[in-house]
C-alpha cells in the first residue's frame, strides 16, 4: 500500500481467533465480498498459535492486532502474518520492543501504529485539542521505531468523532510520509456508522489522504466491506464491481424498486465486472438513467422497459422484470469477461 497503489479495503474478524474454523470461514466471507486485508485480534498465545492454521486457510493478507505482550507479536511474525498493528508505547521495556522490530525487519513485515482517541493517556498533553494530541502521540511512537532503524510503518489516527478524525489525519499528512490507514472508529450501528464513515473517510480520500480504509460497524463485517467498496466506487477509486442506481420511489412508482434492488445487489455480489445497473420506478427519470447504464429497468403501466447497453431493448411484464434484468446483467458480464 502507498506509493501509488490502489486504496485497499480492510475489515476485522469478529470471531474468537482461537476458533480456527469459524475464523477461516469469516475470512473467506470477507474475501468473497472484496476485502483486501483482514485484521485479527491476538489476545493470548493460544490465539497466536491458532494464527498458523488460519494463515494457511486465508486467501488474503492478515494483520495481527497485538497489545502489551511482545511475545505475541513475535509468535505472529514466526507463523507468517503479513502485518502487525502494534502501539510501541504499549510495550514498556525497550529491549522487548527491539526484539519485535528486529523480527519484523528480518521478515519485512510492516507495523501499523494505531492511535485511537479513546486510548490517548489522560495526562498526555491534556491542554491541547484531541486531534493534536493524537498526532503528537503518533509522531512520538513513529520516532521510537525510526530510532530502531525501522521504517515499514503505517499510521492510523481514529476517533469516534468525525471532525476530530479528519483534523488528525490532515495534521499528520503534513508531518510524515508514511501510508495511512483511515477510518472512523466505533462509528456505530450499520446505518449510523456507514454515514459517519462515508463522511470522514470520504472527505480524507477526496483530499488524497489515505491508502487503506476500514468502515467500523457494530454488525456483520461483510457489511463493512460492502460499505467500504461502495465508498471507493463513489469517489472513482475503485473501477471493479457493479454500481447499482435505484430511485427512492414516490407516488408515481410502478415497480417494487426496493425489492428488485436488494435482489439485484445479492445477485451481483462477487462480480468484478465494472457494470452499471439502473432500477427506476417510473418514466420520469427512469429512461434517462437507464440510457446511462449498461443494464436498466424503468417501470411503466403494467409493464417494464428493459434497456441494454444504453438502448431500449424491449418491454417485459412486471412479473418477469427480475429474470429479464438478471439475464441482461449476465450477458454484459460474460461479454466483459471475454474481451480480448
Amino acid at each position: 500500500m502507498g506509493g501509488g497503489a490502489p486504496v485497499s479495503v480492510q475489515s476485522m474478524t469478529k470471531t474468537d481467533t482461537r476458533d480456527v474454523r469459524a475464523t477461516v470461514e469469516q475470512i473467506a466471507q470477507l474475501a468473497d465480498a472484496g476485502c483486501d486485508i483482514v485484521r485479527l485480534a491476538i489476545p493470548d498465545m493460544e490465539a497466536a498459535e491458532a494464527l498458523a492454521r488460519i494463515r494457511k486457510g486465508s486467501p488474503v493478507p492478515l494483520v495481527a492486532d497485538i497489545h502489551f505482550d511482545y511475545r505475541l507479536a513475535i509468535a505472529a511474525i514466526d507463523v507468517g502474518v503479513d502485518g502487525l498493528r502494534l502501539n510501541p508505547g504499549n510495550i514498556r521495556r525497550p529491549e522487548y520492543l527491539a526484539k519485535v522490530v528486529n523480527s519484523a525487519r528480518e521478515r519485512q513485515i510492516p507495523i501499523r501504529i494505531g492511535v485511537n482517541a479513546g486510548s490517548v493517556p489522560p495526562n498526555f498533553r491534556p491542554d491541547e485539542p484531541m486531534a493534536q494530541r493524537m498526532v503528537a502521540l503518533a509522531v512520538e511512537q513513529a520516532s521510537v521505531l525510526e530510532r530502531l532503524d525501522f521504517d515499514l510503518i503505517k499510521v492510523s489516527l481514529k476517533a469516534s468523532d468525525v471532525l476530530t478524525t479528519i483534523a488528525a489525519y490532515r495534521l499528520m499528512a503534513e508531518r510524515c510520509p508514511y501510508p495511512f490507514h483511515v477510518g472512523v472508529t466505533e462509528a456505530g450501528t450499520p446505518m449510523t456508522g456507514a454515514v459517519r464513515s462515508a463522511v470522514g473517510i470520504g472527505v480524507l480520500l477526496n483530499e488524497g489522504i489515505g491508502d487503506t480504509i476500514r468502515v467500523s460497524l457494530s454488525g456483520d463485517p461483510v457489511l463493512e466491506v460492502d460499505v467500504g467498496r461502495e465508498l471507493l466506487r463513489s469517489l472513482g477509486l475503485l473501477a471493479q464491481g457493479p454500481t447499482i442506481i435505484s430511485c427512492p420511489t414516490c407516488g408515481r412508482t410502478k415497480l417494487d424498486v426496493p425489492r428488485l434492488a436488494a435482489m439485484t445487489q445479492e445477485h451481483v455480489r462477487g462480480i468484478n465486472a465494472p457494470i452499471r445497473i439502473a432500477i427506476m420506478g417510473c418514466t420520469v427519470n427512469g429512461p434517462g438513467e437507464c440510457r446511462h447504464a449498461d443494464v436498466g429497468l424503468a417501470g411503466g403501466e403494467g409493464k417494464v422497459s428493459l434497456y441494454y447497453r444504453g438502448e431500449f431493448s424491449r418491454s417485459v411484464p412486471v412479473g418477469d422484470a427480475f429474470s429479464a434484468l438478471v439475464a441482461a446483467i449476465d450477458a454484459v458480464v460474460a461479454a466483459t469477461d471475454n474481451r480480448p
